[in-house]
């Protein structure tokens, strides 16, 4: 018996893996070659930015962003197991990091980064540092994994639960987003940017 087979996972699975954390490197590569900071400009990273409409926002490993991230682990994998569900879980793992680094490429291009200023409540978004755009690819492979694991009932109430939460305290979450980034509403956008600045 080989140690794929006395650990129930295909070799091929092994591989597929690998190729999505060559993605991940790869986002890195092509990050840092379009001239994005390795981290914050400040100098340091923090676990956590708690600033919505502040220079830290989108510059360190987590923020109110995050559970958008965690929600495209969840649309990716049910998106991949709709598919792709012959095949192992290193594959569909590999075609959601492909999607989520495409996003982070283009995100972070001057194209999405204008539509951002112009469209969103992130008058002052400039793009994200490297450490924060690949966090957000580490998230969004937590948010695969967990729901692979869980039951889809459970993994559609934490979503509901990200979108509500987050939409109540930062008054934008990942609908808001795609929503003002493909059809921006007035009255949105005027409701959001009566935030206060933390």
């Amino acid at each position: 018996m080989t140690p794929a087979q006395m650990h129930g996972t295909r070799p091929s699975s092994h591989i597929w893996f690998g190729v999505a954390a060559g993605i991940l490197l790869f986002q890195i590569v092509i990050l840092y070659v379009m001239g994005r900071v390795p981290i914050c400009e400040c100098g340091y990273v923090k676990l956590f930015e708690p600033g919505v409409n502040t220079p830290g926002n989108s510059q360190h490993l987590a923020d109110w962003y995050t559970p958008s991230h965690i929600i495209h682990g969840f649309l990716f994998y049910g998106l991949a197991w709709l598919l792709f569900r012959r095949q192992s879980i290193g594959f569909r793992l590999s075609f959601a990091v492909l999607i989520e680094a495409a996003w982070e490429l283009l995100e972070n291009s001057p194209i999405i980064i204008d539509r951002y200023r112009t469209a969103t409540m992130a008058l002052g978004y400039s793009g994200d540092s490297i450490i924060n755009s690949a966090m957000d690819t580490v998230f969004m492979v937590l948010g695969f994994f967990f729901a692979a694991r869980v039951p889809i009932w459970l993994t559609i109430v934490i979503a509901i639960f990200f979108e509500i939460f987050t939409g109540w305290l930062i008054r934008d979450n990942l609908t808001l987003n795609v929503v003002m980034l493909v059809a921006p509403i007035d009255a949105i956008k005027e409701w959001q940017n009566a935030l206060p600045t933390p």
